[in-house]
């Protein structure tokens, strides 16, 4: 390769108003943002945007100001609390709709993202990575951090050395996420969720305890579909087991669509060099549309919060922001247009050792509401499945103070009839 960057030219390709325009996850450019920290003086109101960053950083905490700054667009634990403390703008959206979001908004738009190694025919892949930058191959300028240990993937997320500014070297491991403990609880909900599974559903599976829960009770079934924005271990096990095959995917037949991936290295290998994997843009994995070709799409997330009219407040935790939207309305949305679709929102019925509901006549003050009443279809809590969609708000809150826990059923059912929601 011809092209290495050295930091004076890396630096001279950002002008001042230059927007930074970063991958999720382990997409993230380590190596270049140290950098720019390393030199953030000659930087003149450059600004990073991204989604899930995996590093706190001083720039994110606004160290940096007038040089360096972070926009994000779903915040993690890098960015949570720089975005409390006021040096971290939160733009709202649909996952589905970031690419077309920075491209509207974003001047002199420049992509660092890490990739896989180049090979014989000149070019680099994203790895782990489609999601929104995907959209921007050929468009803009791309540095590229080349690290080794990414894997080699396939889809719509291969970048000729023709269409890169520059790269640089980083041989470092990716980071790895650690299996959540999963309990009776997540079991439990699991079990009612996977009861409605056939032979021959297509998956989008979220991350956490119960969907892993959920993946662990299906190696028994077949013809399993997947198209997901997330790959994650538990997709590998049911791979593994027979369970996926894509055969009866009414898209493409045979492949596993996802948008990025995250999970151990594990993972990581099942994905290197594995053609029965698509990393596709966010833009096509997340539409509606999309989605909603496949037939029998089941779709399986999880909120924090639901009141009695079946309104989602997942990106909240007592009202205060505490992630985004990020992909659970886009897939809300296509399992209704699908033929024979169904989504599924679980949680678990309280918190704090069963002295909190998590089911309640009205949302938190401050929550946001993420899967809207119109959209939801069936809400899990380890007492059931209330069947939401189609159904009077009289016939839902009964449903749902039905999955609530026991505790809480007397006092929710009082306070709707006060408010007038059932007789």
């Amino acid at each position: 390769m011809t092209n290495r960057l050295e930091l004076e030219a890396f630096l001279g390709l950002i002008e001042p108003g230059t927007d930074l325009i970063l991958p999720l996850g382990n997409g993230e450019p380590h190596r270049l943002l140290d950098m720019l920290e390393e030199n953030y003086t000659s930087l003149q109101n450059v600004k990073v945007h991204q989604m899930l960053a995996m590093r706190e950083r001083k720039y994110i905490n606004g160290e940096m100001k007038g040089h360096l700054s972070h926009i994000s667009y779903f915040l993690s634990g890098a960015t949570r609390k720089a975005y409390w403390d006021g040096h971290v703008e939160l733009i709202p959206n649909a996952f589905q709709e970031v690419s077309t979001l920075l491209k509207k908004t974003t001047s002199k738009p420049i992509v660092m993202a890490v990739a896989s190694p180049m090979d014989e025919h000149g070019y680099f892949s994203l790895g782990t990575q489609a999601d929104y930058v995907a959209d921007f191959i050929g468009e803009v300028p791309f540095v590229l951090e080349v690290n080794k240990y990414m894997p080699r993937t396939f889809g719509e997320n291969v970048i000729h050395v023709s269409q890169i500014a520059g790269y640089v070297e980083n041989d470092i491991p990716l980071i790895v996420e650690k299996s959540p403990i999963i309990t009776e609880k997540d079991r439990k909900i699991a079990e009612f969720i996977t009861d409605d599974i056939r032979d021959g559903d297509t998956l989008q599976i979220g991350i956490g305890a119960i969907p892993n829960a959920v993946m662990s009770q299906l190696k028994d079934r077949r013809h399993l579909g997947i198209h997901t924005e997330m790959l994650t271990d538990g997709i590998v096990d049911l791979v593994n087991a027979g369970a996926v095959d894509g055969m009866h995917k009414s898209t493409r037949k045979g492949k596993i669509i996802a948008t990025f991936a995250f999970g151990t290295q594990r993972l990581y290998d099942f994905l290197d060099n594995n053609p029965s994997v698509e990393f596709l843009p966010v833009r096509l994995v997340n539409s509606a549309f999309e989605i909603a070709k496949e037939e029998r799409m089941v779709s399986i997330n999880a909120t924090t919060e639901v009141d009695l009219y079946g309104q989602c407040a997942s990106e909240t935790v007592g009202g205060r922001y505490y992630s985004s939207s990020g992909g659970q309305a886009d897939f809300a949305r296509g399992v209704r247009l699908s033929k024979y679709g169904k989504g599924y929102v679980c949680m678990h019925s309280t918190v704090k050792n069963d002295t909190i509901s998590r089911i309640n006549l009205h949302l938190s003050p401050g929550s946001i509401v993420t899967t809207s009443k119109n959209e939801v279809d069936n809400i899990v809590t380890e007492y059931g499945i209330a069947r939401l969609h189609g159904k009077p708000i009289s016939e839902r809150a009964k449903a749902l103070i039905g999955i609530a826990h026991p505790n809480f059923r007397a006092q929710l059912t009082n306070e709707a009839k006060a408010f007038g929601l059932i007789d």
